[in-house]
């Protein structure tokens, strides 16, 4: 038996119970679901790297950073929900980007991400995002690339996105970032659609 898929999901949000940790968290309920056919894991230390020094990123790295570049290394693909601040994505998160540039890890790694912003927002975030993932290396995945409009009156009691359709959206990403299998699309080993 193969080991599922990891997915590591990236926050760019530090605001407690913001839409974009909701949306994460509702990916990991929604791949927990039976038959749970991937896992996931939700990255915590945004708010501990330091900030970014090209002096520092060297061996041995700080911890918080070298933490950060092993959860990318153990993680088959990531999926990144983060908000738009002054057009643009928040300075904490850019710095969590900046720290991947110098290493390999995130290289031809599978990425996607979830805009969760009101329609017509967002849109800045997302072009810097695909900005700073092109220096990195990372393979974008277009159709792991989508807006959900997320509010707080879709939660449900437990934090997580509780609309249906908002669920089975968020299942479908995850679906094509654990069946990625290079450009010429997914490719999933056991014949499914995914999650």
């Amino acid at each position: 038996m193969t080991t599922p898929p990891l997915i590591l999901l990236l926050s760019g949000s530090l605001r407690a119970g913001s839409s974009n940790e909701a949306v994460l968290r509702t990916a990991q309920a929604v791949a927990a679901e039976p038959p749970a056919r991937l896992r996931t894991v939700l990255y915590d230390g945004l708010a501990t790297l330091p900030h970014f020094n090209p002096d520092d990123d060297a061996d041995p790295l700080p911890g918080p950073v070298a933490g950060l570049r092993a959860a990318i290394a153990g993680a088959d693909a990531i999926l990144v929900c983060t908000p738009e601040y002054a057009g643009t994505l928040p300075g904490s998160f850019k710095n969590l980007l900046d720290w991947t540039v110098g290493g390999t890890e995130i290289g031809d790694k599978p990425v996607g991400w979830v805009n969760a912003a009101a329609p017509g927002r967002g849109g800045g975030a997302e072009a810097t995002l695909r900005t700073v993932l092109g220096y990195t290396g990372a393979a974008v995945v277009e159709e792991a690339c989508v807006r959900i409009p997320v509010s707080g009156a879709m939660y449900g009691g437990d934090g997580t996105v509780a609309d249906p359709e908002v669920r089975a959206r968020i299942g479908e990403v995850l679906g094509v970032l654990a069946g990625w299998d290079g450009p010429d699309g997914p490719d999933h080993p056991d014949g499914s659609d995914g999650v």
